[in-house]
C-alpha cells in the first residue's frame, strides 16, 4: 500500500480564498488591477470604490491623479479586457 503525499496548504487556501472574496465589481477590479495597469501605477494608485461603472481610484499624489485621468482612454480598455466584461466606464481619480 502506497501513501499519497500531503497537499501543500497553499493549494487548499487558494481555493478557499477564491470563495471568500465578495462578488462585487470592485472586488473583481481589485483582483486584476495590477495586471491591467502595471506595477508602477498599482504602487501609486488603488481602486477604492465602484458605483454604476464609475471607478474611484485613490492616488498617492495629485500628479498621479491627473496622469491617470489623462490615461483613462488607454487604461479602461485594458482593465475591462482583464475583467472580461465592460464593468468600468469611467475613472475618477482622487488624491489621498
Amino acid at each position: 500500500m502506497s501513501r499519497v503525499a500531503p497537499r501543500p496548504i497553499s493549494t487548499a487556501l487558494q481555493g478557499l480564498t477564491a470563495t471568500l472574496a465578495p462578488a462585487t465589481a470592485l472586488a473583481h477590479v481589485q483582483a486584476v488591477w495590477e495586471g491591467a495597469v502595471g506595477p508602477v501605477i498599482a504602487a501609486a494608485a488603488r481602486p477604492t470604490s465602484e458605483r454604476q461603472g464609475v471607478l474611484t481610484v485613490a492616488c498617492d499624489s495629485s500628479v498621479w491623479a491627473h496622469e491617470l485621468e489623462l490615461m483613462a482612454c488607454d487604461l479602461l480598455p485594458r482593465l475591462n479586457a482583464a475583467l472580461g466584461d465592460e464593468l468600468v466606464l469611467q475613472l475618477r481619480c482622487r488624491t489621498v
